[in-house]
This record gives C-alpha cells, structure tokens and sequence, in this order.
C-alpha cells in the first residue's frame, strides 16, 4: 500500500508547530495567549457580546449578502462599517452561522493566525539575523514569545478584531520580498500587502515604501528601480481596485463610501476618545477648550508633516540592503498611528512584529536597539494598555492619551538615528559591559 504525499509546505509547517511547541518560551507564549482567548470568550458572554467589533464585521457580510447597496448605511450598524466592500468576503461564511457561534470560530482563527505570524517571524529572522547575534535561536524564541504573552492580543480578541490578517499579510510580503529579489518576485508579495490594505485601508500608508529609491547624499548617488517599484504598486493596487467594481455597480455604496470615510461631519471624530494619534488628541484638546477647527484639515497637515518627513527619511536612509522593506514599514504603519485619527492598543500588534525583526537586524549590541528599539518593544506589548485605562480615569478633566504618542515619536528618533548615519559607534564592543548596562534576562537568555 502506498503511503499518502505529503505536502512538501504542510509537513514544514508541521514541523515548525513541533519546534514551537517543545521550546518552554514558545509553550508558555502560547497558553498565555490561548488563556487570552478564553477570557474573550467568557467577557463575551458575560458582558460584552452586544458590542464587540465583531457584530460590524458579521453584520457587514449579511447586508452584502442581501442589501449590497445598503453597505455603508450607519444605521445597520452600532458604529459605522468603514471598511473597503470585498473585506467582507472574509465574513461570508461565518454569515450563515449565529453570531455567538461565528464569534467564537473567528476569535478561534486569531488564535492559529498567531501561530502562523510565529512560524513567519522566525522564518524572516533567519534570513535578516545580523552576525553578531547568537547562532542558536533561544533570543528569537523569546521574543517570539513575549509578541504571544502581549497584552494587546487581549483587546483584539475581546473586540473580535482583524489585525492579525493584517499582520500576517504584512509579514508574508516582507517574506517574500526578502527571498525573491527578481521582477516577478514582486508578484505575489505585493498581492499580500494589498490585501492587507484591502482588510484594513489604513494600511495605505505602506504603499509609498513600496517604491525601490534611495539618495545617498554622501555619495552623491540615485538609485531608482523605476520598472520593480512600479510593479511592487501596481500589484499592491490590484486589490483595491477590485472594489470599484462594486461601487460601479451599486453608485449608492460609493456615495455612502465617500460619506461615511471623509466627511468631516461624522459626528464619532468630535468626540474625545482614548485613540493614541497624534490627530485625535489634538482633536481632544480642541474640543475640551471648545475650540473650532477643520477636522480634515488636521488630518491633512500632520500626515504632511510626518508622513512627509517619514518618506524623506526612507529616501535618504545611508543603508541600502534588502531589509529597506522592513524599515519602510515601520515608518509607514508610525506615521500611520501618529496622523490617522483611530490607532488603539490592539492596532499595534501591526507594529510589535516588525520591531523584533528589526531588533534582529540591527548588531547584536546595538544601542540603537537597546536605547529605542527594544524599549518601544516593551512598551507598546505591555504597558500602553496601562495608559488607556488611566484615560478612563481621568478624562474629564485630562482627555489626552498623551504617552504613546511620545514613545511613537521616540521610536520614530531612533529609526533617524540609525537610518540616516553610518553608526559605527551605535552600538557597545565589550559584551561583559553590556550585560552588566542591561541586567535583563529570561531564563538565562539575555533580552
């Protein structure tokens, strides 16, 4: 009897669950995360099943389904669907079952989804690990770990939310980008990114880093891959695009669209929240002072002021190497956070996937990484949170989520920093003085 063929990426794959699974820091990362997933799963049914981000998603794919022109209609919904039409495709199947089952099933997926970012994560590492870090892979396990143990993952599974699609399209184009480098290697990783931007549209800000350009000023050298990056965002586009086909034929849902996504009017954007922009503490302050303003305009200006000095930065960076594409989208989802008006906890596990990567990137001692990097790794995996309950706290009479905006800009300062210079003396020589600046371990591993 002849054995059944395995799929050569299934028993890969197989094989990286195995590895996870039998090294202590992944086992633990997972059960805690899994033990975030139970606790959705009881708030769910216990508090908040009547207003979880989930019932916009499910609710999306039955009015597509049955009223199509009637997408964006505001009062189908607890808040407004401002979601490209073809995301809810992703919902259709959970459509046909009731909403506490198809609840559970999504937050359930998340939780694979996780598995899989962890599987890609170390596959990236393996090909950017700069030399001066350890052969073995225990640093890499660890901090794989800690992404699984962030406390984010509690907001995202609580609201039934669809970052981690995000994420991981994210990844595996950077993924692929890192390991076919020719024209047609362009492809698919593209495809992916714009099919992240396709599930969330924030993600637009990544387009712009798609471009393969970089002027060395010292140099006094261009290099434009005009025909690659044209690829890069063409492909990237095609996902977008697909939804004009759908606003052709219902011209309602393009109206509606246009409405609901940039009118200044919506009347959630005047209210103050605990959102961690720039754009929306700024709309705090305005509206705590009473103080008139033009919402889009805001938005307008600071996406100009840091979008455009983000770009500038990844145009003049003095390091020109296949991992510009993980720097690129970092800028891109910061000044992402800083200027769109809703960046919550649970958004930045975007963010917290591209900061290992670049932990790994940058030399072994980096002080970069140690003095930035890292501490903006920590921060945003396990402490801002703590500054969104103090929000609820006080903000009546202080309505700013101020800290995580400082930590953006600082992490935004240490990509300058590393991106712009030559860093030959960023980072610590003698290993013995940095273990003894550091003092942090894990299980005899050194952070």
């Amino acid at each position: 009897m002849k054995s059944m063929n395995v799929d050569p990426f299934v028993a890969r794959f197989k094989i990286w669950i195995r590895t996870l699974w039998e090294n202590k820091f992944l086992r633990y990362g997972l059960l805690i995360n899994f033990s975030y997933l139970l606790v959705s799963y009881i708030l769910f049914f216990t508090l908040y099943g009547n207003s979880v981000d989930f019932r916009i998603f499910y609710t999306s794919a039955k009015v597509l389904l049955n009223q199509p022109e009637n997408l964006y209609v505001e009062s189908n919904y607890l808040w407004g669907f401002r979601y490209l039409p073809l995301s809810t495709l992703l919902f259709i199947p959970l459509s046909f079952l009731n909403f506490h089952s198809a609840y559970i099933i999504f937050n359930l997926l998340n939780f694979f989804i996780n598995i899989f970012i962890s599987v890609i994560l170390f596959r990236i590492i393996s090909i950017i690990k700069e030399k001066s870090h350890e052969k073995n892979e225990k640093r890499v396990f660890l901090y794989i770990s800690l992404y699984l143990m962030g406390a984010p993952h509690i907001l995202n599974y609580i609201y039934g939310q669809v970052n981690l699609f995000v994420t991981l399209f994210i990844l595996l184009a950077i993924y692929h980008y890192l390991k076919n480098n020719t024209m047609k290697g362009q492809i698919l990783p593209s495809l992916l990114v714009g099919l992240s931007i396709l599930i969330k549209l924030t993600a637009v800000f990544l387009i712009p880093f798609l471009l393969i350009i970089n002027l060395n000023l010292k140099k006094k050298s261009l290099n434009f891959k005009l025909y690659k990056s044209l690829t890069r965002i063409f492909f990237a586009l095609i996902p977008i695009f697909l939804n004009f086909i759908l606003f052709f034929i219902y011209p309602k849902m393009w109206s509606d669209f246009l409405d609901i996504s940039l009118s200044s009017l919506f009347p959630f954007n005047f209210t103050p929240n605990f959102s961690m922009s720039l754009t929306k503490n700024l709309m705090n302050f305005f509206y705590y002072f009473n103080i008139p303003y033009n919402q889009f305009l805001l938005i307008l200006i600071i996406t100009g002021l840091i979008g455009g000095s983000g770009f500038l930065l990844y145009i003049l960076r003095s390091k020109e190497d296949e991992t510009a594409i993980v720097f690129g989208f970092c800028i891109g989802l910061l000044i992402m956070f800083l200027s769109y008006y809703e960046t919550w906890d649970h958004t930045l596990l975007n963010l917290i996937p591209l900061l290992i990567v670049i932990i790994f990137i940058l030399p072994r001692h980096s002080l970069i990484s140690r003095n930035f990097i890292k501490p903006g790794f920590f921060f945003f995996n396990f402490f801002s949170i703590a500054f969104t309950g103090i929000w609820f706290l006080t903000y009546q009479i202080f309505p700013y989520n101020f800290l995580p905006i400082i930590a953006f800009l600082i992490l935004f300062y240490g990509l300058f920093r590393y991106l712009l210079f030559d860093n030959k003396n960023e980072f610590i020589e003698d290993s013995e003085k940095y273990v003894t600046l550091s003092n942090q371990r894990a299980g005899g591993v050194e952070i």
